[in-house]
């Protein structure tokens, strides 16, 4: 019993995780739309048998980036290399740059220990666990007490921003070890003990590490932000000192992520798009109160915003008691934490405030969805809703009943606001006007149900009953879990084991194709990399800008800025019958129902014989390129140009013979002479060994995309790489046989390996340097 009693607050947030996980470990689904992807993306939709209602299909990158990237990242390293590129998209780009691969992540020790699926969806069921607990502890280390810490804690375990993106298992990751670095602050300022400093440290790479950069940053800025707090709140520099020593160390514990980031960021068209995305309309602070009230993608009745994107939701009850903390204390941290949340407003709202930041060009944060930034003013009320509700229980105590209904009033307000725009149908589009009604009963009956418990704790206190008295904060605290749960589960899809990348017909021969034989297909990542398909295609955010260029050029032969994260090659293209051949092309792979439709390539247009069929399963179909290049190829001559768009003008112009001739921007300086043959011998994730045999000196081309890292090596001794037909690779080949060897080895994950070498000495050595002079 006393177990119960003191462990009650941990085994409550236990049972509500396991409430909503029960799908997964009682009725043995997925937190995985699988639906979706049966039913929306190819292959699988063409063939019979799959289809099943889609509960959510809002969150697409889930299946077409964030599953398949973790299937290559596993993959790779039980193939005992680091994933550090990916071959199957974009002709090769970085993998573990690319940063939601999450490759560093500690939780992809799951997937060695569990079957994949299984791995999977405890990675993300951990997420809101882990938030609660963490939350929890942090909160009790401020002082509040059990009430106002669980109910924190599930506010934020079940938060907007932690439901709407716990399926990614990337951003929830990146924030929820926010409480555990300011817990680690906090226990360091009250203990002076050096393992809360050690924590500290290693609180910034497990964010870093998680998949996000963006928010990672958010998360960085706020454990700055909360030293200096603590700073101006204790006057004590050498603790602050110690702080921001450990959070440096933690940063170069970051740095094997960090570094081969920024130098794909860097690399990237994104580095240079600095606009405004995502901004939440004021409009929307409706849905703070009630998150449906513009309706919601599962019931496929929203109209209006990004429901993901914008969603700041944190349970009304404790945004309610967030609220009364900012209005009924003074304290120190309500300040900080309230200021916190205003500013997460102005930065996600459309303000001036948000205008200037796009204007100052800062990486990353300039750059990136705006609306994200609204996580800190959730995490920031669900601290206030701890120190709201220890206060709201005080003043219960108290009989403090004017500031109660004073606060109670202006609840008031905001219901009859809203019930007002639905009643009058004011603002909002006239079919609409049903889905805010039916979404603003329940928050309403909630606010009831809380001024009725309210009431009836003053009537408690009144009768001296405190039986009652203890009951009320319980009571308060199941209906935020069932608010939240219902949320929660509302958006969060459990589906069926069995259509989680089911077999089909066409995967057999899918799995017979090379790594080194590229393909043109209407299937995008969620296939591709599934399958270890090489594609010219890809979707990232940072994919690299000279590979986009080159691609999207082949349109009108122009030199063309590409799309903001993806790449698609131009079916019809003026230069795209010439590009595929020389990208080593060799197979088409095409939905039969589909035919001669727009959006298919239009192998039709080619001469007879250039595609013949070599499987047809009635339902899908692939054909060969009977005039696709090698991806590897000897040439014997080679010209200088420097300019980009002349460089696209020399490929593709009529006397060009891209298979003999290639264009290089630096001259080698060498004589070319003869022909060899060229054996690609094995083709990996990062490396890539070949075999050459030539009658005199050549050069050989590689069909890879050209990015810092990658060495080449003949018999051993490393030669340059040249940048050749604009975004691909080359080597000089010296008469003979040879062994030759492509291996990526990026400077900037070495030296990020290296920091983080030396970063852990620095804790092991200022740890216990402190360790020893306490004890001295």
């Amino acid at each position: 019993m006393k177990l119960l009693k003191r462990f009650w607050p941990i085994i409550l947030i236990f049972v509500i995780w396991f409430i909503f996980s029960s799908p997964y470990f009682i009725q043995h689904k997925v937190p995985f739309s699988s639906t979706y992807l049966v039913n929306f993306f190819s292959p699988w939709n063409a063939y019979p048998g799959f289809s099943s209602p889609v509960k959510n299909n809002a969150m697409p990158d889930v299946i077409t980036q964030i599953y398949p990237w973790k299937t290559l990242t596993i993959n790779t390293f039980k193939n005992l290399q680091i994933p550090l590129w990916n071959p199957y998209s974009f002709s090769g780009t970085p993998q573990l740059a690319n940063y939601q691969s999450a490759v560093l992540s500690p939780f992809n020790l799951l997937f060695f220990i569990l079957p994949f699926i299984d791995a999977w969806s405890l990675l993300v069921l951990l997420q809101p666990l882990l938030a609660g607990i963490f939350m929890y502890l942090y909160l009790k280390t401020l002082k509040i007490g059990d009430e106002g810490s669980v109910l924190g804690a599930i506010a934020f375990m079940f938060c907007g921003f932690i439901t709407t993106w716990m399926a990614y298992a990337t951003l929830g990751y990146a924030i929820l070890f926010l409480p555990l670095a300011l817990l680690a602050i906090e226990k360091f300022y009250q203990t002076q003990k050096v393992r809360y400093l050690t924590l500290l440290s290693f609180t910034l790479p497990l964010s870093f590490f998680s998949g996000h950069f963006q928010i990672s940053i958010y998360f960085f800025l706020f454990v700055l932000a909360y030293i200096f707090f603590k700073f101006f709140q204790t006057k004590n520099i050498r603790n602050t000192l110690y702080l921001i020593l450990y959070t440096g160390f933690g940063i170069l514990l970051s740095l094997p992520q960090l570094l081969p980031s920024v130098e794909a960021y860097m690399q990237s068209l994104r580095s240079g798009i600095f606009e405004k995305a995502e901004v939440i309309p004021w409009g929307y602070l409706s849905t703070f109160v009630a998150p449906d009230f513009l309706g919601n993608p599962v019931t496929r009745n929203d109209w209006f915003g990004h429901y993901a994107e914008w969603n700041a939701y944190i349970g009304l009850i404790p945004l309610m008691l967030g609220f009364y903390a900012i209005f009924k204390t003074r304290k120190k941290e309500i300040i900080f934490f309230g200021l916190i949340a205003i500013s997460a407003i102005l930065l996600s709202f459309q303000t001036p405030f948000l205008d200037l930041l796009i204007a100052l060009k800062i990486p990353v944060l300039s750059t990136s969805a705006a609306s994200r930034i609204i996580v800190l003013f959730s995490f920031s009320i669900c601290v206030l809703a701890g120190f709201g509700m220890e206060k709201l229980i005080e003043d219960l105590k108290k009989k403090n009943v004017k500031s109660i209904y004073l606060w109670l009033s202006l609840f008031v307000a905001i219901f009859v606001i809203l019930w007002t725009v639905v009643i009058l149908k004011l603002g909002l589009p006239l079919d609409k006007i049903i889905i805010a009604k039916q979404n603003l009963v329940l928050p309403t009956v909630i606010f009831f149900a809380v001024w009725v418990l309210v009431s009836f704790s003053l009537l408690a206190v009144h009768l001296k009953k405190e039986v009652l008295i203890k009951i009320v904060p319980i009571l308060v605290i199941l209906i935020v879990a069932f608010d939240l749960l219902r949320f929660s589960t509302k958006w969060m899809p459990f589906d069926a084991r069995s259509l989680m990348y089911p077999t089909i017909p066409i995967a057999q021969e899918l799995n017979k194709i090379s790594s080194a034989d590229r393909v043109i297909s209407g299937i995008g990542g969620e296939g591709t990399i599934y399958y270890q398909l090489p594609s010219l295609e890809g979707y990232d955010a940072v994919y690299i800008q000279r590979y986009g260029e080159f691609v999207a050029s082949l349109s009108t032969g122009e030199l063309t800025q590409p799309a903001r994260s993806v790449v698609a090659l131009p079916k019809n293209g003026l230069d795209t019958k010439q590009a595929i051949n020389l990208l080593g092309v060799k197979y088409v792979i095409n939905k039969v129902a589909d035919g001669h439709s727009v959006w298919n390539f239009p192998f039709w247009t080619y001469p007879i014989g250039t595609f013949p069929t070599i499987y047809n399963d009635g339902v899908y179909q692939i054909f060969q390129n009977t005039n696709a290049y090698p991806r590897a190829f000897m040439v014997s001559k080679y010209v200088v140009v420097n300019n980009p768009q002349k460089i696209l003008d020399t490929m593709f112009s009529p006397s060009f013979d891209l298979k003999k001739t290639i264009v290089l921007e630096q001259d080698p300086k060498i004589s070319l002479s003869g022909q060899g043959k060229v054996d690609i011998n094995s083709y990996s994730a990062n490396r890539i060994t070949i075999e050459t045999n030539s009658s005199g000196n050549n050069l050989l081309f590689l069909s890879d995309t050209f990015y810092p890292g990658w060495e080449a090596y003949v018999d051993g001794q490393k030669t340059p790489i040249y940048r050749a037909d604009f975004t691909f690779r080359a080597i000089d080949i010296p008469q003979g046989k040879h062994q030759i060897e492509f291996v990526y080895n990026p400077i900037s994950f070495n030296l990020g390996v290296l920091a983080a070498v030396l970063g852990l000495f620095a804790i092991l050595f200022s740890s216990g340097s402190r360790i020893l002079k306490t004890k001295i």
